[in-house]
């Protein structure tokens, strides 16, 4: 997979991810983390209420109970990423 298949890839799940259930505000505080540096993740997990259930944020609860898995590719790179 190379870096630009990757992007895609994250960009149709958090695309389409919200529509299956779960709050938009919490979908969008997610990605957020996710991209974000490893302090300013913990800071938007904790300003959002989300309570991470994976050490790997994999699995995550917002505080009304509703389930937000994320997949491995939107969390790091692949180990194999084709450099282009």
């Amino acid at each position: 997979m190379t870096s630009a298949q990757l992007q895609k890839k994250r960009e149709e799940f958090w695309d389409t991810q919200p529509h299956y259930g779960g709050d938009r505000n919490i979908w969008d505080a997610l990605k957020a983390a996710c991209d974000a540096d490893p302090e300013t993740c913990k800071l938007v997990i904790e300003s959002a209420g989300i309570i991470v259930a994976a050490a790997d944020m994999s699995v995550c609860y917002d505080e009304r109970g509703a389930k937000y898995e994320l997949p491995k590719y939107v969390l790091s790179d692949p180990v194999n990423l084709i450099k282009e």
